[in-house]
């Protein structure tokens, strides 16, 4: 028959295995993933939620509607060099964060191995990819908002075209945003040797890898319903 064992705090555990008030007791980690990259989860599921909602509004304004629904070729088209190309800037938007989840999976390698140049410079390319988005976005609102598209309306058929587009790429323009200003935080944290100092782990690198993913994982399918539809 096992003996049970009495911890310190009082906590009698039956079976000679320490259990999960054990665990909480002594402020441990119960679960086989660190606490910083469960909470990341969490987070990205319950995002995962409204950008979900988000799209199915649209898509439910979009068959509903009785207005013609303007044309993602004619009105997100450039004109360069004389010629009207449809979504050139979308295209280049998207490759722009296709490369940079390239770059954030290198900085995840590199963190891992501890080569912190590596790391640092790779999620700077990382940042300066998705500032480079944002700045592409910003130019996007501004020239459709100098062609007459309000939320409340647009001159190119049905006026929840307006609201639906600032609000979806408005709010994934939000969190590309943010994203950039927490790869730069810990970019700079890795330069200066800061995880080194605290045990040497660069697992916040991945963390923050899993939030870049998952901005331009959900960029995928703003790109297909939006622009494509």
């Amino acid at each position: 028959m096992s003996e049970a064992v009495i911890d310190p705090a009082g906590a009698v555990e039956p079976g000679g295995k320490p259990g999960v008030k054990h665990d909480f007791s002594r402020d441990k980690q119960v679960f086989p993933v660190p606490w910083g990259k469960a909470m990341m989860w969490i987070f990205l599921l319950s995002d995962t939620f409204i950008f979900s909602c988000f799209l199915v509004s649209y898509m439910k304004v979009r068959i509903a509607t009785t207005d013609p629904w303007p044309f993602p070729s004619e009105v997100f088209a450039l004109t360069l060099f004389g010629h009207s190309i449809p979504l050139i800037l979308i295209a280049i938007m998207t490759f722009i964060l296709i490369t940079s989840s390239g770059t954030m999976a290198l900085a995840v390698n590199m963190g891992y191995r501890k080569d912190r140049n590596k790391t640092f410079w790779l999620m700077v390319a990382t940042a300066l990819l998705g500032a480079s988005f944002v700045g592409m976005q910003a130019f996007e609102w501004t020239k459709l908002i100098q062609e007459g598209v309000r939320p409340w309306g647009n001159p190119f058929g049905a006026a929840q075209f307006g609201s639906s587009f600032f609000m979806i790429t408005g709010f994934h323009g939000m969190h590309v945003s943010a994203g950039v200003i927490y790869l730069l935080v810990v970019a700079f944290r890795v330069r200066n040797g800061f995880y080194e100092r605290r045990g040497g782990n660069y697992e916040i690198v991945e963390i923050a890898g899993l939030y870049w993913h998952f901005v331009d994982l959900v960029w995928v399918f703003i790109f297909a319903f939006f622009y494509l539809w």
